[in-house]
């Protein structure tokens, strides 16, 4: 359980994912934390639900142990002249705002309080997230006291910040990828007889059933893939077809052409826009 208070700033579809993570794993209560939006509407569901919320980023910040940014980019340098007066040593600041540095943020927000990024992903909202966390010159308390919260929403991997940018593509970006693979794949099913839902449920059991065996055998891809395959079969011969067709060079291309876009558009961002130039 954690004892302080938590503010998420910026509270949309990740910011209330992560809330009611926590809510659901116990690991705080709804009545501690605070989410903030400009537009109040969108969290009535989450005040009918115990939580508190608020358009006052200052006040949410003044009174939380562990603030947690959640908004845009573009949006931060205009957030930091609110927040920053109300920072405070002692207070842990958990950045998941893409391709932002702890060096910029730290820049806009003073060394006051402990500066973390973390990127989670989407599958946060149901305890499922692949989240990277990244630190410079943080006690390992601090550290730790991260990976507790985002621990109990799915998996964590501590690495250094200059894989921040990759870590967003291959772990959050990552998620639409394997979407695309499932709907591929439903719609072989549906071509090869079955109905759109049935579909769906073989393909996305099959491929929750092949990451386990990766995750819980601590195996390798194609430790697994040896196991499916025979001499002269159908599944060599289809895996074969989909590499004769470009599929591992293409997800490879499609994952480099993520990675080289936002690390130029962070890039451009720092040599051309002031209110986007945190990176």
């Amino acid at each position: 359980m954690i004892k302080e208070k938590i503010a998420i700033i910026g509270a949309g579809n990740l910011g209330i994912a992560i809330a009611k993570g926590l809510v659901e794993k116990g690991l705080s209560s709804s009545d501690k934390i605070t989410l903030t939006r400009r537009s109040m509407q969108p969290l009535s569901i989450m005040e009918a639900n115990g939580f508190n919320v608020s358009n006052q980023n200052n006040k949410a910040v003044a009174d939380a142990g562990i603030v947690v940014l959640c908004v845009q980019p573009s949006q931060l340098e205009l957030l930091s002249v609110e927040i920053k007066p109300h920072l405070k040593s002692g207070q842990v600041v958990v950045s998941v705002i893409t391709g932002i540095s702890i060096k910029k943020i730290e820049a806009l927000l003073g060394s006051k309080a402990a500066l973390i990024r973390a990127m989670p992903n989407t599958a946060v909202a149901i305890g499922e997230s692949m989240t990277c966390i990244s630190a410079v010159d943080q006690p390992k308390e601090i550290i730790a006291q991260v990976e507790l919260l985002f621990g109990a929403l799915g998996k964590t991997l501590v690495i250094n910040e200059e894989l921040m940018q990759a870590a967003t593509v291959l772990g959050a970006s990552g998620v639409a990828f394997f979407m695309r693979y499932l709907r591929a794949a439903t719609q072989g099913g549906i071509q090869m007889g079955f109905d759109a839902k049935d579909a769906q449920l073989i393909a996305v059991q099959t491929a929750k059933g092949a990451a386990s065996l990766i995750l819980e055998q601590e195996s390798h891809p194609e430790v697994e893939i040896d196991k499916v395959t025979t001499p002269q079969g159908c599944t060599i011969a289809g895996l074969n077809e989909m590499e004769h067709k470009g599929f591992s060079s293409a997800l490879i291309q499609g994952i480099m052409t993520s990675f080289n876009l936002i690390t130029n558009m962070t890039s451009i961002a720092g040599i051309n826009k002031k209110v986007d130039g945190v990176i």
